[in-house]
């Protein structure tokens, strides 16, 4: 195993996987979603940049083979369950985070009973964009509750006839609930809508791996 730039890279991502529900532990919100929304973002563009440089420097390597899809999966599972649990086990989130969650694990059954013949199964531009969304989706996901706390901090206490008013446009928007309101909004469907597309793609790139795979199940007679 060789210490190479793109490997760093994909054990700091493996590593920053964990530490998206960590901030949850050790920081209040809105600072937990702050923390959580940059390590989530400077992770999943490691992504693309450990592959690129290995590529580019020709340091591909076994151990990067095998621990890039592990630390991609490690970041995509543990956000998903910290955005299922603050969503309050929201059906528009916990349906599609099911789909991929499911996927993933049959996945990976799949990968360990196939063995070395899993080998021959290579990543499709499918399986790159289906990871692409999930992170996009998980990212927007993220962005909803900084706009959300941010208007319940500074909406808090606030007269509610007052509030109506403000968000109504009948009264001068201090601090700029109805953008952030909007923002919220727009995150959490933005959201959804992302996260809805990647479990389809996360189904469609399952059932490619199982028919690619069907040879390799069949008992020989």
């Amino acid at each position: 195993m060789r210490m190479t730039i793109p490997n760093i890279l994909t054990i700091l991502r493996l590593l920053a996987a964990p530490g998206i529900a960590i901030m949850f532990l050790y920081f209040t919100r809105p600072w937990a979603d702050w923390f959580a929304l940059v390590l989530f973002v400077l992770a999943a563009v490691t992504d693309w940049f450990d592959g690129y440089l290995a590529r580019l420097w020709q340091q591909e390597s076994r151990f990067g083979a095998m621990l890039d899809p592990i630390a991609d999966k490690a970041m995509v599972v543990i956000a998903l369950l910290v955005v299922t649990g603050f969503s309050g086990m929201n059906p528009w989130i916990l349906l599609p985070a099911t789909i991929i969650l499911f996927r993933e694990v049959f996945v990976s059954g799949l990968r360990e009973y196939l063995g070395a013949a899993a080998g021959r199964l290579k990543v499709t531009r499918l399986a790159k964009w289906k990871t692409t969304a999930q992170m996009l989706a998980l990212a927007v996901l993220f962005s909803q509750g900084l706009f959300e706390h941010f208007f319940v901090m500074q909406s808090y206490g606030m007269d509610e006839a007052l509030l109506r008013e403000i968000m109504a446009g009948r009264e001068e928007d201090v601090f700029g609930l109805r953008w952030k309101a909007a923002g919220a909004a727009w995150a959490w469907w933005g959201g959804v809508v992302l996260l809805w597309g990647a479990a389809v793609l996360t189904l469609l790139t399952g059932l490619d791996y199982l028919r690619k795979s069907l040879p390799f199940l069949r008992d020989e007679t």
